[in-house]
């Protein structure tokens, strides 16, 4: 009488406690939107420092941080400009902050902003 007892009460515990699960997260969003105070990680920006600029070929070569969203640790490397009013803002030694992606196969600026 006793094990059944037990096994009973096992029971009536195991079926209560999805009603006491769903009551925890009332008021909580579970959309998987991002919150508006955080940067999404499509349009973070790196720092980084101008180490050459090549105006003829386009290409300015960036000691720079982690590139999270192609996967590159922090390096030094040239990377081909979007656009060659990029290339004239900048100099060697400038502060800046940069944004890489894969553009048809070639990891290309598509961003940069010169610090103060």
């Amino acid at each position: 009488m006793k094990k059944m007892i037990v096994a009973f009460s096992a029971l009536a515990a195991i079926l209560a406690t999805p009603a006491f699960a769903g009551d925890g997260m009332a008021g909580m969003s579970m959309s998987g939107k991002t919150s508006a105070t955080k940067t999404p990680a499509s349009s973070a920006l790196t720092d980084a420092e101008v180490r050459n600029v090549d105006t003829a070929s386009g290409m300015v070569t960036l000691k720079h941080g982690a590139l999270e969203n192609v996967g590159m640790p922090p390096m030094t490397m040239a990377f081909k400009a979007k656009d060659a009013a990029m290339v004239k803002q900048v100099h060697e030694g400038d502060k800046v902050k940069v944004r890489v992606e894969n553009v048809d196969g070639t990891l290309t600026i598509v961003k940069m902003e010169k610090q103060s």
